[in-house]
């Protein structure tokens, strides 16, 4: 039986300090979910969840997602190995983000680029032009080898 959730509370004081998990899905029936490291805290991707993504991650205690681009529930790391196993999840005040600490195995990289981060850019400003730098140009595996595709 797959889990399902219960609507949020309308009561403020219930929803930021009871002990029902909540989630308060957006218009699209998505939270954001912020993944983190849980060795070291690095930020490693922002992503979304349905509530069927969100019940698998907790069921079975690996990284599923909602990918808004293909339209389709996305487990983490299911092709490349990176599989992302769930160390602890918490929620936001108003239950609407998610914070998912994570082990990764594999190449130790998230970022289908081969990396390790999704974040591995700085904005900078040049002469009033917002302008990108990497900041981290380790590159953990080849991504054409992975996915088949440059």
């Amino acid at each position: 039986m797959a889990m399902e959730f219960l609507p949020p509370s309308t009561d403020k004081i219930e929803l930021e300090t009871g002990k029902a998990f909540t989630p308060r899905f957006d218009e699209h029936g998505l939270v954001t979910a912020v993944v983190t490291d849980a060795r070291d805290g690095e930020l490693l991707m922002v992503a979304h969840m349905n509530a069927q993504a969100l019940a698998l991650t907790i069921e079975t205690g690996i990284a599923h997602y909602w990918s808004r681009s293909r339209k389709a529930l996305w487990k983490k790391g299911e092709t490349s190995g990176n599989l992302q196993t769930v160390v602890e999840l918490r929620t936001d005040c108003d239950q609407d983000a998610v914070w998912l600490k994570v082990s990764v195995a594999g190449h130790d990289a998230t970022c289908h680029t081969g990396r390790r981060s999704c974040f591995y850019r700085t904005v900078t400003n040049s002469g009033g032009a917002a302008q990108l730098a990497v900041a981290d140009g380790r590159i953990q595996f080849d991504p054409a080898d992975i996915y088949g595709k440059k």
